[in-house]
């Protein structure tokens, strides 16, 4: 009675204890603990202050952020920064943007896909959205990082996985009320809002909406293609506040 009673409890905190996307939060983790020792939080007194800790965040996001007219010279170096720029953040807000974001969306989609292939989504994904925004602006020696690509990708599984998924919006010319609406409301929103803003987009920096709808495209269309009609969620339980992300 006692050994299957206390079978029965290791089995329950095991379970609790696992878990269910371990993908995600490892990625969650990387992308802070990255950020964090970089010259970007700003806390790392090994890049010194003011003149020369910008000087440290130059040279950091051009060694490994995308830099468009560099990518397609045939350097392997340049070949992987489509991939290294996916773990490199700018600044604290745009940290904790794409964060909020993967976290959000990508717990239920890492569930559903199953880890290894949201490895492969998410930073196959990732890289092409970089590289797609990188074609279209070959000339360009503006350094292009953040994880924006693969996280609009997620955005993009999830809206044909869970299109029944209630999401939290958070909408500014509503004073900022907190309303729930289905992700089939939500994020085809978002997605009109990145192409708006991807037309009126200058030169320099700033936000890679280009990027974003990539990611977005190629999430979606994958979802359909490996997934099919007929295997969708209707309706699934979102986590959290949905907000326009931050490159």
């Amino acid at each position: 009675m006692i050994g299957n009673w206390s079978g029965t409890v290791g089995r329950a905190v095991g379970a609790v204890r696992r878990p269910t996307a371990p993908v995600t939060y490892g990625l969650i983790t990387a992308c802070c603990l990255l950020f964090l020792v970089s010259p970007s939080s700003g806390l790392n007194p090994a890049y010194g202050a003011q003149d020369a800790l910008l000087a440290a965040q130059r040279a950091y996001f051009h060694r490994w952020g995308v830099v468009p007219a560099e990518l397609f010279e045939g350097s392997a170096r340049a070949a992987l920064t489509p991939a290294t720029a996916l773990f490199v953040h700018g600044s604290w807000v745009h940290l904790l943007g794409n964060m909020l974001f993967l976290y959000v969306f990508g717990v239920l989609t890492e569930e559903r896909m199953g880890r290894v292939q949201f490895t492969l989504f998410y930073l196959g994904c990732g890289y092409l959205a970089l590289l797609g925004y990188a074609a279209a602006n070959a000339g360009s020696e503006q350094s292009l990082v953040g994880a924006s690509g693969a996280i609009s990708a997620v955005l993009g599984a999830f809206l044909y996985l869970f299109p029944g998924a209630r999401v939290t919006s958070l909408l500014p010319f509503l004073f900022f009320l907190p309303l729930r609406f289905p992700a089939w409301v939500v994020l085809p929103f978002w997605a009109a809002l990145q192409w708006l803003a991807a037309g009126q987009a200058g030169q320099g920096p700033g936000v890679a909406y280009l990027a974003h709808l990539v990611g977005f495209g190629l999430g979606l269309a994958f979802a359909w293609a490996r997934f099919g009609r007929g295997t969708k969620v209707r309706a699934a339980p979102a986590p959290s506040p949905e907000g326009e992300n931050q490159p």
